[in-house]
């Protein structure tokens, strides 16, 4: 190709990657601005100067790209970096369009109030853990979407170079689990444990106790460490809560919920719930736990359960109560030197516990901005758990549960961060 027409065509093709750059600036057509005006104005001003410094740096890739065009270099160093360019380009469009659809869920009013009181709860979940360890809490961004789980980006990943990390912890909560919503619990259990190093210290734990049981037996639960760390810290924020809404979630024929995925972070489904049902009991005693448990041993009797899911089921079942020791009670670098249970105390959120602060508060239980404030996740365990234990006046618990979770963002003008 004759030097002029490469030279002609590169520098048309340096000018398309650079205007499309220039285009993500706008953080106004990546979310709409009064989806961005229903953030409160610290998250709102944290969301956009990360994006904004992201699409920065992009542009000034583009620019020293145009200088060395302009400047002569050759040609092929220039067409390296303009592929350069162009893959990074495409990683950031794929960050402002993550962000802007969690931005743009906040479709209504009555939506974005709700996610801003989700924003608070996300945030005193974390806030609450690690301001007892000394490690300050991330801002969180909560959303709406679709499908069964919630999901996490974590604050602090990188997003597409070391010196642009996420900027809060975004939160995915998922329709159906609006009204049930301790899933937002796990997930700021995951920032947790990746903050605090608890996930690779959980790992050797778990292995280092049921190797004496049997060497696969420790593999397997090894590996299940983050989302067991996750579903443990859901567990010591709201108590018994969480098992109504995981049953939910994980629930299908007894194939699938005996089925092992390779590669998959998860606990087998029956052995997972059987997990949460073994944290209330060896923490409560007897309660409504033991009906979802005895229900889904009627449902998918482990007898059924094929090959080494079975085998899996007998070991693990057998282990539960030296699994959730090592879980609760045994002290972790990760916690300084103390259990999680010197940290989240999981008596605090007991069904007697719970049933106490709702009988002291009285009505002004939903309606006190003192305790929304200074109680934030004992009132939103006791809320998730009306729904389960009074199917019947499942709709009125609902109402007041999203009211109360609305209430709750109305009231925070700005982070604040405790050792509740």
């Amino acid at each position: 190709m004759p030097d002029g027409a490469d030279r002609r065509q590169t520098d048309a093709e340096v000018a398309h990657w650079r205007m499309a750059v220039e285009a993500l600036a706008d953080l106004d057509a990546v979310a709409a601005p009064e989806a961005w005006a229903a953030l409160e104005d610290y998250l709102r001003r944290s969301v956009r100067d990360r994006l904004s410094g992201v699409v920065a740096a992009l542009t000034a890739e583009g620019l020293a790209l145009q200088r060395m065009l302009d400047d002569g270099h050759d040609l092929r160093a220039v067409r390296h970096g303009l592929l350069r360019l162009r893959r990074r380009y495409l990683q950031v469009e794929t960050v402002l369009d993550f962000y802007g659809d969690a931005v743009n869920s906040r479709t209504s009013p009555q939506l974005r109030g709700l996610l801003r009181g989700f924003d608070a709860l996300a945030g005193d979940s974390m806030a609450t853990t690690l301001t007892r360890l000394g490690i300050d809490p991330p801002l969180a961004l909560v959303y709406q979407d679709r499908g069964l789980g919630a999901a996490i980006l974590r604050a602090g990943i990188r997003l597409w170079d070391d010196g642009h990390p996420s900027p809060a912890a975004a939160i995915k909560l998922t329709r159906h689990n609006l009204s049930h919503p301790t899933a937002l619990l796990h997930e700021t259990g995951h920032q947790v444990a990746h903050l605090t190093g608890w996930n690779s210290e959980l790992a050797a734990a778990l292995s280092e106790r049921l190797t004496r049981r049997s060497t696969e037996l420790a593999g397997v639960w090894e590996g299940w460490a983050p989302e067991i760390a996750a579903d443990v810290h859901a567990f010591a924020q709201a108590g018994w809560a969480p098992v109504a809404a995981l049953s939910n979630v994980v629930d299908g024929s007894t194939r699938a919920v005996y089925r092992i995925r390779a590669g998959d972070p998860h606990p087998f489904p029956f052995m997972r719930v059987m997990l949460n049902v073994a944290l209330c009991r060896r923490w409560y005693g007897t309660g409504p736990w033991d009906d979802v448990a005895t229900v889904w041993e009627q449902r998918h009797p482990p007898g059924s359960a094929p090959g080494d899911a079975g085998a899996l089921t007998r070991a693990g079942m057998a282990a539960l109560d030296e699994i959730v020791d090592v879980c609760t009670r045994q002290p972790m670098a990760a916690f300084r030197g103390r259990a999680l249970s010197a940290v989240l105390d999981p008596r605090q959120v007991s069904p007697a516990a719970l049933g106490s602060l709702a009988r002291q508060a009285g009505a002004s239980l939903l309606s006190s901005s003192y305790l929304r404030r200074h109680e934030p996740l004992r009132i939103l365990a006791h809320l998730a758990t009306r729904a389960a234990a009074e199917p019947a006046h499942a709709g009125d618990h609902r109402t007041r549960l999203l009211a109360w979770i609305t209430d709750l963002g109305a009231d925070t003008a700005a982070p604040v961060h405790r050792a509740a």
